[in-house]
């Protein structure tokens, strides 16, 4: 069984996610914001990350993305965020500032999250 860490501030988007996954078969452990989340990925070792990038700072994703990658953590990270309606900027996944696997807007269907997630587990 795969563990995937939910990394969120908003508490019903972390609740969402875990039933959506859970119900998948996945096991799922949350984290309210980046020092938490970088310590559930020494921690629990998941094997996927879905990060979001506005959190307590509004580029906490960002940097957590770029602090995992920068300490050789080569684990799959999909950012799920609402970053682009909040800013009206463009953001997709690169190599240094957004060193992520996967960019998907909130709000995502259970079915999009669902097929996503599987991708990203079986490369």
């Amino acid at each position: 069984m795969s563990k995937i860490l939910v990394v969120d501030d908003d508490p019903d988007i972390l609740e969402a996610c875990k039933l959506v996954l859970e119900k998948e078969g996945y096991a799922v452990c949350t984290a309210a914001n980046r020092n938490e989340g970088m310590e559930m990925v020494a921690s629990d070792a998941p094997d996927l990350i879905i990060l979001d990038v506005m959190m307590e700072e509004q580029d906490d994703g960002f940097v957590m993305a770029q602090d995992l990658r920068r300490d050789g953590v080569t684990l799959p990270i999909m950012m799920l965020t609402s970053v682009g309606k909040a800013t009206g900027m463009q953001f997709d996944k690169d190599s240094e500032m957004v060193p992520v696997d996967e960019f998907q807007a909130k709000p995502v269907d259970p079915v999009t999250l669902i097929a996503k997630v599987a991708k990203l587990l079986a490369n």
